[in-house]
């Protein structure tokens, strides 16, 4: 079985290094990876058990080649990944994400690896470990915050929250596993796009948010016009095949010195988002 932090410094410095999860079951799950061999998989004599249907019961070793770790499918159902592309053999590089099934993990590896893995726990904390923008719990404490400092400095505030057209059929047709892939380039896409000055995050499957403070209406409606066309024109892909995305989107805001709560400011803006639904998708409302 896995085990906690606290266990995996005895093994000494040769190849020291773990594997943590960052998306999937039991995120933050971790396993020491030495110069013994560990395999992951969801049967019991798994070193690193994942319990998870997309797993096989033996999915994936790890091992120590003398120079570096080394990941190896053990020919799984699903296959495995590092960094988005299927092997059948790779060495790992600290800052990997190694994929089993719909599991990612995190190779983390370097001279304090104890130091990297509480940094790694407290940013699982505020971001999502899949697409890396900020997470639910966190967009929920900055709206609640953004919406006490909008009622005590009368300023405007605003919100976006769109989510990916037909995702289900990403997944019917070209598997978990590139759904996965495209919700992480959607979402490195349009944080780029969304920049700096607003918070961009993941808040349920394939929908994500945008926090604007001090933003009028027309200010957050033309943003997330841009966010739509970046998508749209993005070419998405997974394993050298191309796959269409575009989104919809739904944006309201919360005037200058009103007392509306930030749950009901989110309401109207999903509201606005499935208008766009009704819309025929690929627009914004």
């Amino acid at each position: 079985m896995a085990r906690s932090l606290d266990h995996i410094m005895q093994a000494g410095p040769r190849g020291q290094a773990y594997l943590v999860v960052i998306a999937g079951a039991r995120i933050g799950q971790n396993v020491s990876v030495v110069d013994r061999e560990i395999d992951i998989g969801r049967g019991p004599s798994c070193a690193m058990r994942l319990d998870a249907d997309s797993v096989s019961r033996q999915h994936a070793r790890v091992c120590w080649n003398g120079t570096a770790h080394q990941v190896v499918d053990l020919r799984s159902t699903n296959g495995t990944y590092v960094n988005e592309r299927r092997v059948s053999g790779a060495e790992l590089h600290d800052g990997d994400r190694l994929q089993v099934g719909h599991v990612i993990l995190k190779y983390i590896a370097g001279d304090n690896v104890e130091a990297e893995y509480h940094r790694e726990v407290n940013r699982l904390m505020k971001y999502d470990g899949l697409t890396g923008v900020a997470n639910r719990a966190h967009f929920d404490e900055s709206l609640e915050e953004a919406t006490r400092q909008a009622r005590t400095r009368a300023i405007p505030l605003s919100l976006i929250v769109l989510d990916l057209d037909h995702f289900k059929l990403v997944n019917d047709r070209h598997g978990h596993t590139a759904g996965d892939a495209v919700l992480r380039q959607a979402a490195a896409v349009s944080d780029r796009e969304v920049g700096a000055d607003a918070l961009f995050a993941r808040t349920g499957g394939e929908e994500f948010a945008v926090l604007l403070t001090d933003a009028e209406l027309v200010v957050a409606q033309h943003l997330a016009e841009r966010v739509r066309v970046t998508i749209e024109r993005t070419e998405f892909s997974f394993d050298g095949r191309r796959i269409p995305v575009t989104t919809s989107l739904g944006v309201a805001a919360r005037a200058a010195g009103s007392d509306e709560r930030g749950e009901e400011l989110y309401r109207r803006a999903d509201r606005q988002l499935y208008e766009a639904k009704s819309a025929g998708r690929n627009c914004v409302r």
